[in-house]
């Protein structure tokens, strides 16, 4: 995937993410990299395919609801080196805490519309679906 052994242009970084290039951009304002992108004489930006992993491994922390705030300062950590893997280990836990908790309130909230679904789809094939739920007290 690397272009002419130099590295990676920001086009084909997003492309291999599915980061936009402002996101990408944004990334790198805010310090999100573990690194400085290196660039090339003419200002573009050169990423290496542990860039790309790094990227993927953001993205889903994002995905799953780790704030931006949450995710520099794990960067910033792992950045820091060796010595603080504890630290870095409490963050991610306290993560998977709350995406599992996450993840049992959808369950939860799944449940409830598997039921209506459900009661709706029986009252679609009985043919008395007319009225179901229907608001009271109309103001005519």
């Amino acid at each position: 995937m690397t272009t002419s052994g130099l590295g990676l242009p920001i086009g084909r970084v997003a492309e291999a993410t599915g980061l936009s290039v402002h996101a990408l951009r944004f990334f790198e304002r805010e310090g999100l990299f573990l690194r400085e992108i290196p660039r090339t004489s003419g200002g573009q930006r050169l990423f290496a395919e542990s860039d790309v992993d790094w990227l993927v491994l953001c993205n889903r922390l994002r995905a799953s609801g780790m704030p931006i705030t949450v995710i520099k300062e794990f960067a910033r950590l792992v950045r820091l080196g060796p010595g603080n893997e504890a630290e870095r280990l409490a963050l991610l836990e306290e993560h998977e805490r709350t995406v599992r908790e996450k993840i049992t309130e959808l369950q939860a909230n799944l449940a409830v519309i598997e039921g209506k679904v459900q009661t709706y789809r029986r009252h679609v094939q009985e043919g008395t679906a007319a009225g179901v739920w229907e608001p009271q007290g109309r103001i005519s």
